[in-house]
């Protein structure tokens, strides 16, 4: 079994489609079907049904793409690992990143391109929910989210800063001048909240749960500064972390109770090969968050 055949057997599964899967590795489509055929037998099993043009992928053919995955993942991390002992700052470093955490994020990252300008970085926003699935396919060297009440296993988690949980209203509000606010009264204004999928309004709706208060959830919008600019109205407000509110035209007020207060996360897988690198991000993210 060669590492070839993994990847063209990997580009087959993702495109189901012989001829395109050729193209895009920038080989014939009977040295693609041949080492497939050569895979297969080496296998002793069918990765793939064969009707006419179509292909489709087995349950064996399934089952064995999460191992070949594994395998090129490992390759290329120990290709990463012999980069790294000749040069210690080289290649490339790919960040998933929670909305709330932008502002915070931006300063570390400014830094470390100053510092390690041949580095490329590749950052990308996201939810917690769709960053943790990237994740897992080593999509990401790392993420950054808000801590959840599971941990798992095969996930590493470092402890990088407490945010407070807000509720952004305008400058004009009549509650502009509010030192902290209660959850009852948060129940009672109408609200425009972060998208299903991002874990702060998740938390949000347990907290109002646990509660028994039912909040006036006018709208859901996945966008942040759009947020920012319908609660600039004055007509409704948005609960987010105090680490995402940069708008000179809004506040945050501090909802009360210790519930409150939620955990940034550093959180990367624990087997993969941590690059020098990302170990001097993390050391920045710390040092400076």
């Amino acid at each position: 079994m060669e590492l070839r055949q993994l990847k063209y057997f990997l580009k087959a599964k993702e495109l189901l489609n012989f001829t395109e899967a050729a193209k895009v590795l920038n080989i014939s489509q009977s040295t693609l079907s041949q080492q497939i055929k050569q895979l297969e037998d080496e296998l002793n099993v069918q990765l793939f049904n064969r009707i006419g043009k179509r292909i489709f992928l087995t349950e064996a053919g399934e089952m064995f793409s999460e191992y070949a995955l594994q395998g090129i993942n490992r390759v290329n991390e120990g290709l990463m690992l012999l980069k790294d002992l000749n040069n210690l700052y080289t290649g490339k470093i790919t960040i998933g990143v929670i909305y709330s955490m932008r502002i915070l994020f931006a300063k570390a990252l400014i830094k470390f391109a100053e510092l390690y300008p041949t580095i490329k970085i590749q950052v990308v926003f996201g939810t917690t929910k769709d960053l943790l699935e990237k994740l897992n396919s080593h999509h990401f060297d790392f993420i950054l989210s808000f801590d959840g009440d599971e941990q798992l296993p095969h996930l590493k988690y470092q402890r990088l800063l407490s945010s407070n949980m807000v509720l952004v209203t305008a400058k004009k509000s009549q509650l502009v001048n509010k030192k902290s606010i209660s959850l009852e009264e948060v129940a009672t204004l109408p609200l425009a909240l972060p998208f299903s999928g991002y874990s702060t309004i998740q938390f949000f709706v347990d907290s109002f749960n646990q509660n028994k208060l039912v909040p006036k959830i006018c709208m859901e919008i996945n966008d942040i500064p759009t947020l920012f600019e319908i609660v600039k109205t004055g007509l409704w407000h948005t609960i987010l972390s105090d680490t995402s509110v940069n708008d000179p035209n809004v506040v945050g007020i501090q909802i009360e109770g210790e519930s409150m207060k939620r955990t940034i996360t550093i959180i990367s897988l624990k087997e993969a090969y941590e690059k020098k690198a990302v170990k001097k991000f993390y050391d920045i993210l710390v040092n400076d968050g």
